[in-house]
């Protein structure tokens, strides 16, 4: 079935991307999808694009803009056969993130009868984004997160649900944190304007308690998007 309505999600590592896209997702008949997520479901596979996807991680280098669209279009094309009519739409996290990719994925939803329906923009100031990231807590088992300040474990150091000695990633420390948000923001702005011309983008403030956040992205959405039937 063609014509399905997907909805990009853009924010900076620590925008609460992850969170508000379980949240929102469901509320619209969509089906989130996290490239990070489709590259690690995809490692655990030996069919071709697993292969080819893997022979980038292997000599560390990125994966093409590309086949990771084809990784994109492969879960889109899964979710058509095992939902049939009831697949909506995808809300889509973590691609595109610049303007090339934008531009290919319109071409292949065109090719396929679909299109954008909204793009979220979360807004968060640097300095939050820092102090969200830098208090940052992951359990290396089973891959669990948490935060000194905003969700700190039952018992410091140590994790809830496997009780794993938590650590900080290497790349969490405030001087990793701020260029990474640098790239971001070179690569995001010329992206944004993309959307901005087509009238599809819609910011929302970032800095407020997560279902307040939940409930303004809804709002935004659901003229665009509509209640599930």
């Amino acid at each position: 079935m063609a014509g399905r309505c997907h909805v990009v999600l853009i924010g900076p590592q620590g925008s609460g991307k992850g969170t508000q896209a379980a949240r929102i997702a469901p509320r619209l008949g969509l089906v989130h999808v996290a490239t990070g997520d489709l590259f690690r479901q995809l490692m655990t596979r030996d069919d071709e694009l697993a292969r080819e996807v893997r022979s980038y991680y292997d000599r560390g280098v990125l994966v093409p803009d590309d086949v990771t669209l084809r990784v994109l279009l492969q879960r889109l094309d899964e979710l058509e056969r095992e939902t049939s009519d009831s697949f909506r739409g995808a809300l889509l996290d973590g691609y595109p993130r610049n303007r090339a990719q934008a531009e290919a994925l319109d071409e292949v939803l065109r090719d396929r009868g679909d299109e954008i329906a909204a793009v979220v923009h979360l807004v968060v100031p640097r300095a939050v984004l820092i102090e969200r990231l830098s208090g940052r807590l992951i359990c290396p088992q089973c891959g669990a997160t948490y935060h000194v300040r905003f969700s700190p474990p039952k018992t410091p150091g140590r994790c809830d649900h496997c009780g794993s000695a938590l650590v900080q990633r290497s790349d969490d420390t405030p001087e990793a944190i701020a260029r990474r948000l640098e790239t971001y923001e070179q690569q995001t702005e010329p992206l944004l304007e993309y959307y901005r011309a087509r009238g599809l983008v819609v910011d929302i403030d970032g800095n407020q308690p997560i279902e307040v956040v939940t409930e303004a992205i809804y709002a935004a959405l659901e003229p665009h998007v509509g209640d599930p039937v």
